[in-house]
C-alpha cells in the first residue's frame, strides 16, 4: 500500500472532532512560508474572553447589538486614509 493510500485510510478513520487539527498539521506540511507554518500549528486559544482580561468588550458587543457602530468607511475617512 503507498503511503498516500494509508494516508486516506487514516484520514477516513479519523473522529469529525479530530479533523480540525489533523488538518492543521497536514495544512503545514503543504506550505513553505515558516510564518503560515507557526500560525497554523500555533495552539488554539479555547480560554473564554472575560471583561477582566479584555475591558469593554461586553460595553462594544452591547454597542454594536443597538447599532451605535460605524462603518469600516467611516473609521477610514475619519482617520484619513482613504
Amino acid at each position: 500500500m503507498s503511503y498516500r493510500a494509508t494516508l486516506h485510510r487514516l484520514v477516513d478513520s479519523l473522529s469529525e472532532r479530530d479533523l480540525p487539527a489533523v488538518g492543521q498539521v497536514l495544512a503545514s506540511f503543504a506550505t513553505t512560508d515558516p510564518v503560515e507554518r507557526a500560525l497554523l500549528l500555533a495552539p488554539l486559544d479555547d480560554e473564554p474572553d472575560t471583561d477582566d482580561e479584555d475591558h469593554g468588550l461586553t460595553e462594544a458587543r452591547e454597542e454594536l447589538a443597538r447599532g451605535e457602530g460605524i462603518s469600516t468607511e467611516e473609521l477610514e475617512r475619519e482617520l484619513g486614509i482613504k
